[in-house]
């Protein structure tokens, strides 16, 4: 069976993410990704996770201290455009996720925006390790969402392919505006 955005989105961060990374979850929700990630770096690595709403920093925080993970991850309630001032100055990121939209079961009129997420994007590029992983998991079928979709695809089809790839991964059979996992990999910038 062809894998949904979550399940492959895991598998192109397992592709890369190793013990004693630096990792960055922009959007921590529910906290299931922060937790995934803090098993991938193990102890002697590091999880940066942002998210604007209380209850997200509280329920991760929650999950975190039950797996007994919250040694390697740091939360932080701001957004995630603030990312590069929280990253530190000697640090390369090996991978980051973004799950855009709105926290499940909660209030869908507090979403992510167009304009922060370009923000942290393109800190992030400056910020990705040479063959890092900046994954961004776009759920449009929202108010506002169709706009930060595009800005989102706009933004990412603009990146120089000497760069980076880029990968755009999505059912297109379905309904209800199934999500679009677009996945950037930062090219080695290594002079043979």
């Amino acid at each position: 069976m062809l894998k949904t955005a979550l399940h492959y989105s895991h598998d192109l961060l397992k592709e890369v993410v190793t013990e004693g990374d630096l990792v960055i979850d922009g959007t921590v929700g529910n906290g299931n990704d922060t937790l995934f990630l803090a098993e991938l770096v193990g102890e002697t690595g590091t999880v940066i996770g942002f998210d604007v709403q209380e209850q997200a920093i509280q329920t991760t925080q929650t999950k975190l201290d039950e797996a007994g993970l919250n040694k390697q991850v740091a939360l932080y309630q701001q957004g995630h455009e603030t990312l590069a001032h929280v990253i530190p100055s000697d640090k390369k990121v090996k991978a980051a996720i973004f799950n855009l939209g709105y926290l499940p079961k909660s209030d869908k009129t507090i979403i992510t925006q167009s304009h922060t997420t370009l923000k942290a994007l393109a800190d992030l590029l400056e910020l990705t390790e040479d063959l890092g992983r900046i994954i961004v998991v776009i759920y449009y079928g929202h108010d506002g969402g169709e706009i930060e979709k595009e800005a989102v695809l706009d933004f990412v089809r603009q990146i120089p392919q000497t760069q980076c790839n880029v990968l755009s991964y999505q059912f297109i059979n379905q309904k209800n505006n199934p999500p679009i996992l677009i996945t950037i990999e930062k090219k080695s910038q290594k002079i043979n």
